[in-house]
């Protein structure tokens, strides 16, 4: 069973930044489909940013030229650095590994269907 730990939420003042990592026990050298997602109170839960095996990455319009995602397949860890956030990014992010490589599906492969395994979340929460 893939267990994945997120960390790094907080509390910030728009503008700021912050980096969350996520731990994956299982990470098959980097090969399956991984993401984050996030989700506040009443909306339903986004598709954030992924990346595929060779290191292509997705990013949602809503984030695009601020947040960036990346991989240390090393370490069997995934990142977000966030920059420049604003208060209507506050959510609990979650991190998400599919049971394929992102090639497998649809091109719209950041949507929560196609990912299988989820870590617990963290709270960010940006000010005004």
């Amino acid at each position: 069973q893939v267990q994945l730990v997120e960390s790094g939420g907080g509390s910030v003042q728009a503008g700021g930044s912050l980096r969350l990592s996520c731990a994956v026990s299982e990470y098959t050298s980097g090969g399956n489909c991984i993401g984050w997602f996030r989700q506040s109170p009443g909306k339903a839960r986004e598709g954030v940013a992924g990346i595929d095996k060779d290191g292509n990455t997705k990013t949602a319009d809503s984030v695009k030229g601020r947040f960036t995602i990346s991989k240390d397949n090393a370490k069997n860890t995934l990142y977000l650095q966030m920059n420049s956030l604003r208060p209507e990014d506050s959510a609990m992010y979650y991190c998400a590994q599919a049971r394929r490589p992102c090639s497998f599906y649809p091109s719209n492969w950041l949507s929560d269907i196609y990912f299988n395994y989820w870590g617990q979340g963290t709270q960010v929460t940006v000010s005004s």
